[in-house]
């Protein structure tokens, strides 16, 4: 039996649910999919099959936010109050746009992870189809007071990046998610991505599941209706691949930008640093890899590019089962 299909034989026996795509240079190590995509109709998952990535699309609003720097529309030291007219009546006037992407603004966020990690019980008081755009999330903490100073401390935030979808719709008079697909999907050849509806889903998008003792139900209830700045794009394993490729070849962001959002900006309480929406693991002095993660009911995601190897891992799946040993396993093997 070869390594490949000694691994292969290994994913099957965890019964992973979704995609990957593990690709170093130009060899292509694992590409393909597994389970199903819809339960009911028995439709297969594939290399090319859309799955929702929750918060790995802050990425995206983080390249959008960069291009915007790049044209001298704002500097990462700019005020959020100089940029937006909206009222915040308790936040504080030193919140940059650099705390915003760094989750170091100290801003209320309407979803406190730290908190709970029940994202489906949000829409009980405020149903989910009215969340459409980036400005109906600003009811739930636009008056809601300042955690700590801009500055103090690092806290991951929701809110922050739904302001900075915000900026990016004021400053290029777009909706958010039309400028990101024009670009960013767009010139990195992302054909099969999207800030797609949730009741308007493309051919080959794979359903949300939830899974409890008896049952199963799909997620179409438990997130917004449509994605934002903050989380909720539709991709594939593929066209991670073809974002990372456009950032590091620098086709979306001019090479100096491209840097500055791959710096580790923050320190987070568990030693792993955070650029502009990217997550950074380092030893010593050294980045070891770069990564962006997505946790909602119903999804779970994971993409990677190993700056050691030069062994990208991208690992999409439609269930809530955890896909951390399956990610580890693959880093482990190449």
């Amino acid at each position: 039996m070869s390594s490949f299909e000694a691994l292969q034989k290994v994913i099957s026996n965890m019964n992973f649910t979704g995609a990957a795509l593990v690709q170093q240079g130009h060899e292509v190590i694992i590409k393909n999919g597994y389970g199903k995509a819809n339960r009911s109709d028995r439709i297969p998952n594939s290399a090319d099959t859309r799955f929702g990535i929750a918060s790995g699309c802050k990425i995206f609003t983080s390249v959008a936010i960069c291009q915007l720097a790049e044209e001298g529309r704002l500097t990462f030291d700019t005020r959020l109050k100089d940029l937006l007219t909206i009222p915040f009546p308790h936040f504080s006037d030193d919140i940059t746009v650099h705390h915003l992407l760094t989750h170091t603004s100290g801003i209320p966020d309407y979803f406190d992870e730290s908190e709970t990690d029940d994202f489906e019980d949000i829409w009980k008081d405020r149903p989910m189809y009215r969340m459409q755009s980036a400005s109906d999330f600003l009811p739930l903490f636009q008056h809601e007071k300042m955690k700590f100073e801009p500055g103090a401390e690092f806290s991951y935030n929701n809110s922050g990046f739904i302001l900075l979808g915000l900026i990016v719709e004021e400053l290029t008079g777009m909706s958010f998610t039309d400028y990101v697909e024009d670009h960013i999907f767009k010139p990195a050849g992302m054909t099969d991505s999207g800030y797609f509806r949730m009741d308007q889903l493309p051919e080959r998008t794979a359903l949300g599941y939830i899974d409890d003792e008896d049952h199963w139900k799909t997620n179409i209830y438990s997130l917004p209706i449509k994605g934002g700045p903050d989380g909720g794009a539709f991709t594939t394993v593929n066209d991670l691949k073809k974002f990372w490729d456009s950032l590091f070849n620098d086709e979306i962001l001019r090479e100096d930008f491209r840097k500055i959002l791959l710096t580790p900006h923050v320190l987070n309480q568990n030693n792993i640093y955070y650029g502009y929406g990217v997550w950074i693991s380092m030893k010593e002095e050294e980045i070891l890899k770069y990564f962006v993660m997505g946790f909602d009911p119903g999804v779970r995601m994971h993409s990677s590019v190993n700056m050691v190897t030069k062994v990208q891992t991208h690992v999409l799946s439609n269930t809530e089962e955890s896909i951390y040993p399956f990610v580890k396993m693959l880093d482990e093997s190449f």
